[in-house]
């Protein structure tokens, strides 16, 4: 399955911490990241992520994209609701589009966490057969 990864500063280090810790599962996907949070995961959990432009310049749009496309099973997006963001618009897209595509979200750490643990069970295979 392909996972899109996105953390806003605040939540990187969790982000790093819950590949770490799930990377036994996330090792067996294909991961897709905006550009900062990508690198901080591979120097970290030593996955291969396939990185976007940082979220502001441009990457959470071409996650959007993949979303839009039906190009991604499932995102993790770690989000800081408390710091208002210059590119918001470009946030709530992501969500917004993971709504209007039927993809599953997780925006903190314990949806995450429910999510992964659902995807390793087996529980989103369907998503094999919406994307057919």
């Amino acid at each position: 399955m392909n996972i899109g990864l996105i953390a806003h500063d605040a939540k990187k280090k969790l982000m790093q911490n819950f590949c770490i810790a799930y990377k036994g599962i996330l090792s067996r996907h294909t991961l897709y990241a905006t550009g900062t949070t990508g690198r901080l995961i591979e120097e970290a959990a030593n996955l291969s992520v396939h990185k976007y432009l940082a979220g502001p310049l441009g990457g959470e749009q071409q996650m959007g994209a993949q979303i839009e496309h039906n190009e991604i099973d499932m995102v993790i997006f770690l989000r800081d609701p408390l710091t208002p963001k210059s590119h918001e618009p470009d946030v709530n897209n992501v969500v917004m589009l993971c709504d209007t595509h039927n993809i599953p979200l997780a925006t903190n750490v314990a949806t995450a966490e429910l999510l992964v643990k659902g995807l390793e069970r087996g529980d989103l295979d369907w998503r094999e057969l919406y994307k057919s």
